[in-house]
């Protein structure tokens, strides 16, 4: 029978379709997608048109599927991921249905809202590649195709960088390794620079956790960025890290245990303490115990300071022939050595202006070259010598018999050490004459200085020594270089040459031209020839100098080399304001002296023939020669009176002006008071001096020449002893007050004024300066005074004190034993006698304190 179908459709919006087909089966087109469709089928005759019953489904369409996905940001744990919505499903309730996978992972599933057409995938693991599909589901349960898309995240960072040591020249870097990478093939990638740097890169493998970075320039900012970096170039965030690399000076001092001393100074306190290593003489096994060895042998006048240095040991006995005989061809680098001028250098940076002061002394009592201008960094030399500059100045400045090592050169110990900080340093020696032809080298005094360094990158030190000197001495073979420099506009010196014709680097072409640039004179022309010998070149440069000293030079001293150095802009340690201020008050007293005698009876009347009177009192009371048939009762009584008496003649004198400049000076910041005592000592030492020196001579004289003549030798001693004057007679005007006053009543004005005494001299034992004990010009000790010194110096501190006492007959260097067993500061006084007992504090270090089981030491030295 022929027949059609006919189908009708209609969707939830209630529009009908329909079309008649003779195909079995149909297709529909032009539906939604993800619409319920309700379809009839129904058969039509062709020739009746009658219709059968319909047969019903109901049918939801798929729906669109979401459209160009894209990964929109990817990090290491997580995944944005970007689509366009599905087209034609307005009215359509649908989700996003978002799977996700790798290799060795269960595929995860994540929905998402309509209204959103973005995803972020979270708890991802770094560095692995995911396969991404998303697709449009119905709430029915249907569901579009999907659109897919591929991604790798983001390698995880390293985590927690810091720098673990830091030096002049290289950074060591320490970061946590990346988390969750295990199986993930990748590299560490850092990247740093600093300002005006181009930045440079290193690759690390993953199985270290550090890296050093050298070649760094000191002193300098840099930037380190630490990523790990995928085989295709993916990278991870940066870790940053900011270090400052140390200079030179921060890293050697560093090295020598010295750091905290570049601000906070090493005083001499400090080196006088007494600890274990004081007690020994063990091998140094550290560069923090150099400065320490050095400082210490330094303060008792060891010729042999500078040659410190790390003890080092080869075990030969277990090496092969062969790796033996190679490190003696090998050039053996010891990280543990230090160049004597760094140490100095670093040393001398780290100290305050009285250490620097002291080391100073004690350099020239070893005959040592000691620093005129401290360097501020590090440089190379201009040209090159073979010469030995310093060896060299040591043979200009030693008789051949008696040759010493002035100024450190190369052959010395570590001498060959390369420089690190020292360049720039200027030391200064001097040769003075003894008035023998026979061994005099110069007729004259003479003052040398060396510029160790480069002189084109010490421009103003070689501009400064043109200007305070009568003649410069450059050595150098290598005359390719810009001479240049040498023209300094500041210079007042004449210029010499010093070179060795046998030199690898002296070219003759150049020397020639160099000559003619500077119009040298050939008297200004050193040169050693190839049949010259060391002594020959060396007596060559003697007669340099000797024909130099025969003109009229130009001639400066050290006190005016400050005024032409502030021209320069190079700072002077005495305009530090503490010192300023300390010179401005002891100039205040001491400019008024003129005749120290009169001067003292004036100015200083307490300690006069009053004290000496009182003395003769108190060690009668104890005596009792004179009483004779008297009452010894009565008799005392009237010392008593006489006592009394005579104290109250100290009082009438009250204090004078400049005692009472000195008690004010004395009552300022401890710092200011240091320098003031400095410069009262330095100051009352140039007036003695004038006058002293001739009673000197004369007192040796009679002692040596007739020491029968007693009344002249001791009217000599006499003289002498009215000449001098220093801070101990000040210091005992201070005591004699404070007796005075001890006689008044309790409420009295002067009393309580006076009060404050023994507590300015206690700080002075604790500062290390000495007191003295027994007064030698009157034979005494002022009782009071000293008791109540030794009380407030118990208070303050509560010592458990041990005393070293030494006892012996004029001139038999009591004094200098001690000074060069401790390296303290009593005064010494070679061919008269220096009467009276001082006392100095030494302290004991903390850890050192149950050794000794003290915390200070007394060193007291009887004199006469």
């Amino acid at each position: 029978v022929p027949h059609t179908f006919r189908v009708n459709w209609w969707g939830s919006r209630g529009q009908r379709e329909s079309i008649t087909t003779d195909e079995n089966p149909t297709v529909l087109s032009h539906l939604r997608p993800g619409t319920e469709y309700s379809i009839s089928v129904c058969t039509v005759l062709q020739s009746s048109g009658l219709e059968s019953d319909p047969v019903c489904t109901t049918v939801c369409t798929e729906p669109s599927a979401p459209e160009r996905l894209r990964v929109e940001e990817v990090r290491s744990r997580s995944v944005r991921l970007l689509w366009d919505p599905p087209t034609k499903m307005e009215g359509v309730s649908y989700t996003f249905s978002i799977t996700y996978t790798c290799d060795g992972e269960e595929p995860r599933e994540q929905t998402t809202g309509a209204s959103s057409n973005t995803a972020d995938l979270c708890d991802l693991s770094p560095g692995v590649e995911y396969s991404f599909s998303v697709c449009t589901e119905l709430h029915t349960g249907g569901r579009s195709s999907a659109c897919s898309t591929r991604a790798r995240t983001q390698p995880s960072g390293p985590g927690r960088v810091k720098a673990t040591d830091v030096r002049s020249r290289s950074v060591t870097l320490c970061w946590e390794r990346p988390v969750s990478m295990e199986g993930v093939s990748y590299m560490i990638h850092i990247i740093y620079s600093c300002e005006g740097e181009e930045p440079r890169s290193e690759i690390i493998s993953p199985e270290t956790t550090t890296a050093v970075l050298s070649d760094l320039r000191p002193g300098m900012e840099y930037t380190f960025n630490i990523t790990t970096v995928l085989p295709n170039n993916s990278f991870s965030r940066a870790s940053t890290a900011r270090v400052r690399t140390k200079t030179i000076l921060d890293e050697l001092v560093c090295e020598l245990g010295l750091e905290q001393h570049l601000k906070n100074k090493l005083t001499l306190s400090m080196v006088l303490e007494i600890d274990g290593e004081t007690l020994t003489d063990e091998s140094i096994q550290s560069l923090k115990s150099l400065p320490w060895c050095f400082l210490r042998r330094l303060m008792m006048v060891n010729m042999t300071a500078r040659s410190v240095s790390c003890a080092t040991k080869v075990d030969t006995a277990s090496q092969t022939e062969d790796s033996f005989l190679d490190t003696l061809f090998t050039p053996q680098g010891n990280s543990n050595e230090v160049n004597p001028l760094d140490l100095l250098t670093a040393v001398f940076l780290c100290s305050d202006g009285f250490l620097q002061q002291e080391m100073v002394l004690k350099m020239s009592m070893c005959q040592f070259s000691v620093p005129l201008l401290l360097p501020k960094g590090d440089a190379q030399q201009l040209g090159s010598s073979s010469l030995s500059k310093s060896q060299i100045l040591n043979q200009v400045l030693s008789n051949p018999q008696q040759y010493h090592d002035t100024f450190v050169h190369r052959n010395m110990v570590c001498g060959d050490t390369p420089r690190k900080i020292s360049n720039g340093l200027v030391e200064i020696s001097w040769y003075l004459p003894c008035g023998n032809r026979n061994i005099d080298i110069f007729s004259e005094p003479v003052a040398i200085t060396n510029l160790r360094g480069d002189l084109s990158d010490f421009q103003t030190q070689y501009s400064f020594l043109c200007r305070t000197s009568a003649a410069v001495f450059v050595f150098c073979d290598d005359f390719g270089t810009d001479w240049n420099l040498l023209g300094s506009p500041h210079s007042q010196a004449r210029l010499f040459l010093v070179s060795d014709s046998q030199s690898r680097s002296f070219n003759k072409d150049d020397f020639r031209r160099r000559v003619s640039e500077f119009q040298l004179q050939h008297s200004n022309i050193i040169m050693k020839g190839p049949q010259m010998n060391d002594s020959e070149f060396v007596n060559k440069l003697c007669l340099a100098i000797s024909d130099l000293l025969k003109g009229n030079l130009s001639k400066i001293s050290v006190e005016q080399m400050s005024v032409v150095a502030h021209e320069f802009g190079i700072p002077v340690d005495e305009d530090y304001m503490s010192c300023q201020r300390g010179k401005q008050m002891a100039d205040a007293i001491t400019a008024k002296i003129s005749e120290i005698p009169e001067y003292k009876e004036k100015m200083l009347p307490l300690q006069g023939t009053t004290w000496k009177q009182l003395a003769k009192l108190e060690k009668e009371e104890c005596r009792l020669k004179n009483a004779g048939e008297k009452n010894i009762e009565m008799y005392k009584s009237e010392l008593s009176e006489q006592k009394q008496k005579l104290r109250e003649q100290q009082g009438a004198h009250g204090i004078s002006e400049p005692m009472s400049c000195f008690i004010s000076a004395m009552s300022g910041s401890t710092e200011e008071r240091a320098y003031f005592l400095k410069w009262m000592r330095i100051n009352l030492d140039h007036l003695s001096r004038k006058k002293l020196s001739s009673l000197r001579e004369k007192y040796k004289e009679e002692c040596q020449n007739s020491s029968e003549n007693k009344e002249r030798i001791a009217e000599l001693d006499q003289q002498i002893s009215s000449c001098s004057l220093g801070v101990e007679h000040f210091l005992r005007e201070m005591g004699q007050l404070y007796e005075s006053a001890c006689s008044l009543p309790e409420g009295h004005t002067f009393r309580q004024k006076m009060q404050r005494l023994p507590w300015l001299c206690a700080e002075l034992l604790l500062e290390g300066f000495p007191l003295e004990l027994v007064d030698g010009d009157a034979s005494n000790i002022p009782l009071q005074w000293v008791t109540q010194v030794l009380k407030e110096l118990h208070c303050r501190t509560q010592y458990k004190i041990r005393v070293v006492t030494v006892l012996g007959v004029q001139s038999t260097g009591k004094s200098t034993l001690l000074n060069t067993m401790f390296g303290v500061q009593f005064a010494v006084s070679s061919g008269r006698c220096t009467r009276g007992a001082f006392m100095l504090l030494i302290r004991v270090k903390e850890d050192f304190k149950g050794s000794l089981d003290v915390i200070a030491s007394w060193r007291l030295t009887q004199k006469g």
